[in-house]
């Protein structure tokens, strides 16, 4: 028996399935006009639409798409009170639409969910989801540290500290696109670090858990204006990321000792960051392609949440 997982996020159109070990997700990237720094949600939701079919055609090319047992997706952006993004909807409807025609159970799970489902998968620790453990959920629009229980099949998430303005992914598509770097512009700030010849970071204040990078965008665009080289520049901006997650996760392990750090959002695979934290807070990481959006971790809760007898929705 497998299960199909569909994400449809800001910015990358997700189909997956699931059989219990193995799995095998289809995404496709949104296409953002050079030089622009993301898309409208209506722009976002009318390429989901357009694209989803073609995710699920890949899957049923690679004859995988027989014995659907559950269908989830993700419904909004977090599990919490008001969580809301418009481009979920396409996930969501064409999600009910299948569980319905193939007479199977519809879960609705959220995308931060799904990260850690698939970035405690990716590393080969599922079972880090069966008990307490802190987490980060690193994105293009998130950046939060979270305390986080098993929830019958699912997770429940905490918000404990991370950013109280623009997140780490912003940043780094920020000053990608100020370095002429393609949207989004993680892998590509993350190659153009390494032929740096300078190592500086910024020291960003860290309140408890919680600190702010928006002064960081105004130390790139001053750098910039100095002539400082991109490759510096990135590193830079790189170092200051990692340094400050380094120690807000230190911290957090002196809160609550002993627990695992699973890190999760496409934020997660930059290199600098995962040196650090593995180095430091032996933190467990997903593997790049599944710190990424993607759908593989909604196909994960749907197996375990129908597995759990967890009552699925109406």
């Amino acid at each position: 028996m497998r299960t199909l997982g569909i994400d449809t996020s800001n910015y990358t159109t997700s189909a997956a399935v699931f059989d219990g070990l193995d799995g095998v997700n289809e995404g496709r990237l949104l296409d953002v006009r050079p030089g622009e720094l993301g898309l409208r949600q209506s722009d976002a939701l009318f390429q989901h639409v357009k694209h989803l079919p073609g995710r699920l055609a890949a899957l049923r090319r690679q004859g995988v798409l027989a014995e659907i047992g559950a269908v989830a997706a993700s419904t909004r952006p977090r599990a919490v009170e008001g969580s809301y993004m418009p481009c979920f909807l396409a996930g969501e409807g064409q999600g009910r639409a299948l569980a319905d025609v193939l007479g199977v159970p519809f879960f609705p799970v959220s995308h931060q969910q799904g990260h850690l489902a698939a970035a405690a998968w990716s590393a080969g620790r599922l079972e880090l989801l069966d008990a307490p453990l802190l987490a980060w959920h690193l994105s293009g629009g998130t950046t939060e540290l979270l305390y986080v229980e098993p929830e019958g099949g699912n997770v429940h998430a905490e918000r404990i500290g991370g950013t109280n303005d623009i997140s780490a992914g912003q940043l780094i598509d920020r000053t990608g696109v100020l370095l002429g770097l393609a949207f989004p512009a993680g892998k590509a700030l993350d190659a153009l670090s390494s032929q740096a010849d300078a190592d500086r970071n910024y020291a960003v204040k860290l309140s408890g858990l919680t600190f702010s990078l928006s002064g960081m965008e105004n130390q790139v665009k001053k750098l910039l204006a100095e002539g400082e080289k991109p490759a510096n520049i990135a590193r830079f901006t790189l170092n200051t990321v990692a340094g400050v997650v380094h120690r807000a996760t230190a911290e957090a392990q002196n809160r609550w000792p002993g627990l695992p750090v699973l890190c999760s959002g496409g934020v997660a695979s930059n290199t600098r960051l995962r040196w650090v934290l593995t180095e430091f807070c032996q933190a467990v990481f997903a593997q790049p392609q599944y710190a990424a959006d993607n759908a593989m971790g909604p196909a994960i809760l749907a197996r375990r949440l129908l597995r759990e007898g967890s009552n699925p929705c109406q």
